[in-house]
């Protein structure tokens, strides 16, 4: 009942659907492959200004897009998808044609694009965006009230694509090394985006635009609105990196409660900073903002939802009571400023490297304040919800993830390998190193996979290959052979290889154990014996 209970909770968050069933368009192509219109130029500056009705519930305004030529083509992908629709191109005052075809704009530039040269398009836009039906899992707008019936409005797009509500060059590949946002709204209402706040310009008409500047590379996905009658409050936190700003945005209402709950936020930085490295973005400061869903991860303006509880509105995955000492939307969403802020994958179907290391992030947070038992515990209980249904990395250059286990399973597998490596120390620095070597920029796989078997100095090409392209589990299968103990892995990829530590009778045995069976006469099958439960493995017993 428990699991089932649990399984309800993630919902979609663990269900993605039968990719291998599916059937892909068109469409599906230009949105996740890194197409001729778009391999061409490299993003280097986005210019954001737009404005929000919520009455009409539409977004109008324009984005400007920097880029540096790479190649010299003449016909540029830009992505915004439907309802909204594309006004003008323009680039040196010229307008431009274009060609549309479903969700994708490809813009035929006048312009002669040189190599090297810096140029600008400027993208005239607006419409009604879509409206999210099950943020923050299906992308959108969601258009909601306080209790006293001000607007409160924010985005959620990952997945999905930031195109449903801005034109942009909608691949994770590429980012802008910054980026402007303004946003002009209804007084009261503020707009809270990502990085600093520069300027507030009031309008006659009873509207004001906040001006928000991005110091840092950014995904698309991680660009953020958030607009409520807001009130802030805030602390400076004393970092490696020196004093960051934490700044707080909730409803007026929920004020006082906030200050209190929010005690999380100084808590999750400790933690993360002793384990990870230094935030990744202390030019842009951290923001906390409450939003009408449950939260998201939008880079330096992370969303919160959770009710002021702890755990997961309410509950906790692990089981253990461990996931009741922290609130799970404030710790998790902020452990991806580390997992998919700071370092990003290009494709989605590399997903993993955000989830799986930042779910692995609640762990470490817990071990840190709790002590590593707790972490154990807390990781080795979330195993409950993990369906082992489908590989975790998905299909590359269609926009399609992989298995919703790339959470839970994809932690107990980093989980696994901590304690194969069995140097906490030596894992705390991998960690901290993995955050400088892919510090603001997008990777993959196979460049996540490299990293750790050098650093780690073991053989884990089969370990990967078994925990993130099969979906079966490794079973230490194992019987009695002329009164000694025989083992082996089976339900494994070949040349699978991963040691195993085993207690009996207070003795510490390692078992090296390979596909084919071995024998050994340390340990003595007719007396109980204990499997570290820190591996992720099944067990079998054959005798």
């Amino acid at each position: 009942m428990r699991k089932l209970m649990y399984l309800a909770l993630l919902g979609i968050l663990l269900s993605q659907g039968n990719l291998s069933a599916q059937e892909f368009t068109r469409q599906d192509t230009l949105r996740g492959s890194v197409t001729p219109e778009r391999a061409w130029w490299d993003l280097v500056y986005y210019d954001l200004d737009i404005q929000v009705d919520p009455d009409a519930r539409t977004i109008a305004g324009k984005n400007t897009i920097y880029y540096t030529v790479l190649s010299p083509k003449q016909v540029m992908q830009i992505d915004l998808q439907e309802p909204m629709e594309i006004e003008a191109f323009v680039q040196d005052g010229k307008k431009l044609t274009y060609i549309r075809e479903g969700n994708v704009y490809f813009v035929q530039l006048e312009k002669n694009q040189r190599i090297g040269d810096l140029n600008a398009l400027e993208v005239s836009y607006g419409g009604v965006p879509v409206v999210s039906t099950n943020p923050p899992w299906s992308g959108g707008i969601t258009w909601s009230t306080d209790s006293n019936g001000k607007p409160f409005i924010a985005n959620s797009n990952q997945g999905d694509g930031a195109s449903l509500w801005w034109p942009c060059k909608d691949h994770m590949y590429d980012e802008p090394d910054s980026m402007q946002i303004s946003v002009r709204v209804p007084q009261p209402l503020m707009n809270i985006s990502n990085g600093r706040l520069r300027k507030v310009v009031e309008h006659p008409d009873n509207t004001r635009t906040f001006q928000w500047y991005v110091d840092n590379p950014i995904n698309n996905y991680g660009v953020n609105i958030s607009i409520a009658d807001y009130a802030q409050f805030g602390e400076i936190y004393q970092g490696e990196k020196g004093p960051l700003t934490l700044d707080y945005f909730v409803l007026r209402e929920n004020l006082e409660k906030a200050k209190e709950h929010f005690k999380d936020a100084p808590k999750m930085m400790r933690a993360f900073e002793y384990w990870f490295g230094p935030y990744p973005f202390y030019e842009d400061g951290f923001k906390l903002i409450e939003v009408p869903y449950l939260g998201m991860e939008h880079q330096s303006a992370v969303t919160y939802g959770n009710k002021y509880q702890k755990g997961y509105l309410g509950k906790d995955f692990s089981g253990t009571g461990w996931g009741m000492t922290f609130d799970y939307i404030i710790i998790h969403e902020a452990g991806h400023e580390w997992f998919a802020n700071n370092i990003t994958y290009k494709d989605i179907a590399d997903m993993w490297i955000h989830e799986s290391f930042t779910t692995y992030s609640e762990g470490l947070f817990v071990d840190y304040h709790y002590g590593k038992q707790a972490g154990n515990e807390y990781l080795i209980g979330a195993r409950q919800v993990i369906q082992n249904d489908k590989p975790i990395i998905g299909i590359y250059d269609l926009n399609q993830r992989g298995s919703g286990d790339m959470y839970f399973k994809g932690a107990n597998i980093l989980h696994t390998l901590r304690h194969w490596i069995n140097d906490d120390e030596k894992w705390r620095q991998m960690l901290r190193l993995m955050n400088r070597e892919f510090y603001h920029s997008t990777t993959t796989t196979q460049e996540v996979e490299n990293f750790l078997i050098r650093e780690s100095g073991l053989p884990l090409g089969p370990f990967f290959d078994q925990y993130l392209r099969t979906a079966d589990i490794p079973t230490l299968e194992w019987k009695t052979e002329n009164g000694k103990l025989a083992y082996r892995w089976t339900e494994t990829v070949e040349g699978f290889y991963m040691p195993i530590r085993l207690v009996q009778e207070e003795t510490i045995h390692t078992l090296h154990v390979l596909n084919e069976w071995q024998v050994t006469d340390r340990v003595d099958p007719q007396v109980p014996f204990e499997l570290d439960p820190n591996m992720y493995i099944f067990e079998k017993n054959t005798r």
